[in-house]
């Protein structure tokens, strides 16, 4: 679906002379005397050779003819990537270079990417092609009209240039920045005020000092960094087994304890969905494991936030740990697609 403009290879015919020659056989009875035979051999021979070479050179002579007139308008097209690479790009006007950079081209390879805000988050895919000094991006989706950037210059890691409306941007690439793993709020914000956004349409914030998370086989898991007795992490899972309170009481069964309590309240990041909890107070002893999770019907099943902890007797760290992670539950927000 997406289209990318080769520089042309062009091959120049070559031509190739190939000298005739004469055979003179044995004579029969009545042949002409073997040296008229010689001589009339050496001046065929001769004049043969020289008609060829005068092909050859009359050859050679129209061969950069046809070369010039096959390459001609090459210059005109280039390959994909004369201009904009895989890497992120922060784009700004001149006006605006002093300011904070906050708008982003990513580009997952030199054809396609997508833009993203970063004080927002939102952005679109794109395509892209490459044609002498223009450049065309397609928005949102191929059957959508392009938008072609007129190229001012290029040097230094930086694209000027201006779309139809004239105003003349700047595109920065930035250095030792992965598109891959790139995030424009993140990037903007300073990785203490990360945001996670899950292709289900539910965000968190968190620390990403402290926490690593990772979307892996249909679960998110976010994981603590700092020091503490064992694993502590949020565990994120969707089923479509169970509904929210049918999900957390199997959740709550699997940890194998009596002492698992059940309880009702609002869901984290709503006002008016009913969440339910499970919940397994610190062991005393062993490994000081506790859980909590709470869960909520959505879309066709639940959604479901394991917290796993572990307490190390240190009351004031373990405290820390714990706060922590509750306020990555506590940022809990929804994405509302229709506004």
């Amino acid at each position: 679906m997406r289209d990318r403009v080769y520089g042309k290879v062009i091959a120049a015919a070559m031509i190739t002379a190939m000298s005739g020659m004469l055979m003179a056989g044995c004579g029969s009875q009545g042949a002409a005397p073997e040296s008229a035979v010689t001589e009339e051999a050496v001046e065929t021979t001769e004049e043969a050779t020289t008609e060829n070479i005068d092909d050859t050179e009359a050859a050679t002579t129209a061969t950069p003819d046809k070369v010039d007139e096959s390459t001609e308008g090459e210059s005109e097209e280039i390959a994909a990537g004369t201009y904009f690479k895989k890497g992120v790009y922060a784009n700004y006007t001149k006006e605006t270079e002093s300011e904070d950079k906050t708008y982003f081209y990513v580009f997952s390879e030199d054809w396609y990417g997508y833009t993203e805000d970063g004080t927002t988050g939102i952005g679109l895919p794109f395509d892209v092609t490459e044609e002498g000094d223009t450049v065309r991006f397609t928005f949102g989706g191929k059957e959508e009209a392009e938008s072609v950037l007129k190229i001012a210059s290029s040097e230094d890691g930086k694209v000027t240039g201006a779309f139809e409306d004239g105003i003349e941007q700047i595109w920065e690439l930035l250095p030792d920045v992965d598109p891959k793993s790139f995030s424009a709020e993140n990037y903007v914000n300073g990785p203490e005020n990360s945001v996670y956004h899950d292709g289900l349409g539910w965000n968190i914030k968190y620390d990403a000092n402290k926490f690593t998370v990772t979307p892996q086989n249909g679960q998110v898991f976010i994981v603590y960094q700092g020091e503490g007795a064992g694993t502590n992490c949020i565990t994120v899972t969707y089923t479509v087994e169970n509904g929210g309170e049918g999900a957390i009481k199997a959740l709550g069964e699997s940890w194998g304890s009596d002492k698992t309590t059940y309880s009702e309240g609002i869901f984290p990041g709503t006002e008016d969905v009913k969440g339910y909890w499970a919940t397994l107070p610190p062991a005393e002893e062993g490994s000081g494991l506790y859980e909590t999770a709470v869960g909520r019907d959505f879309l066709e099943g639940a959604l479901i936030f394991e917290l796993t902890g572990h307490n190390s007797g240190d009351e004031e760290k373990d405290m820390e740990v714990s706060d922590e992670m509750a306020a990555i539950i506590d940022s809990l927000t929804f994405t509302d697609y229709e506004q």
